[in-house]
């Protein structure tokens, strides 16, 4: 699509977070005014204070959004790491569910200390959006990417290639955000959608693709390059 104009949700916090943070805060406000005028000695309540500041601001890195913009003219053959996480899978699988061809897998894993926000791998147009429920074994077993809750999207470059990007619920996290719409046009800087807690992101490319990561390496959504299409 050579250079394009992007619009870029200028938030700093996930809006999936706003009624999480507000809360917290409120209960977190309302122990320890207790604690205050409650117990006459304030060892209790510094204590406290010292805990959930920091659980609070876990719970602030868990929601942050950072603005991203690849810097890149051209993103046409471009294939970018849809979540910040770790390279966890690299292999050629048999993709029977959509494609029913041989496929090319490339898998992050997002621990609880990474952002959470979910980025369009590539540019181009939504043809499919499908949620299955399943189960929720934990995000890095093989199983996961078929047997867990996922969500499947699937976008058509301008290219005519199809490139699968599944979003998967792991043992803890059990709520998967998709903002993707059937018939929208996509482009890589915009949100797919948002996972809670942690989980992983499955991507499905042709096998011809070139592999530009590897097994363990660290992604940054929207910045790091992990394949090029041919």
């Amino acid at each position: 699509m050579g250079k394009r104009i992007r619009k870029l949700k200028k938030q700093r916090l996930h809006s999936e977070g706003n009624d999480t943070l507000l809360f917290s805060l409120f209960i977190l406000i309302a122990i320890s005014v207790l604690l205050w005028r409650c117990i006459d000695t304030k060892i209790p309540f510094w204590i406290f204070v010292s805990i959930s500041s920091v659980l609070y601001l876990i719970l602030l890195n868990f929601y942050r959004c950072p603005v991203r913009r690849l810097d890149v003219d051209d993103t046409e053959n471009i294939v970018v790491a849809p979540a910040d996480g770790k390279i966890v899978v690299v292999e050629e699988v048999d993709e029977n569910k959509y494609f029913h061809d041989r496929r090319l897998m490339i898998s992050i894993f997002m621990s609880p200390f990474n952002v959470h926000a979910n980025w369009f791998p590539v540019d181009g147009r939504v043809t499919l959006v499908h949620h299955q429920n399943g189960n929720f074994h934990k995000a890095w077993l093989p199983k996961a990417s078929e047997e867990n809750e996922h969500a499947d999207i699937i976008i058509e470059t301008p290219n005519g290639v199809q490139v699968l990007c599944r979003q998967i619920a792991g043992a803890i996290a059990r709520r998967i955000v998709t903002y993707a719409k059937p018939g929208e046009e996509c482009e890589i800087d915009d949100h797919l959608g948002f996972i809670k807690l942690g989980s992983r992101v499955d991507v499905y490319l042709p096998v011809t693709t070139e592999v530009c990561v590897r097994m363990g390496q660290a992604t940054t959504g929207d910045q790091t390059i992990i394949a090029k299409l041919r």
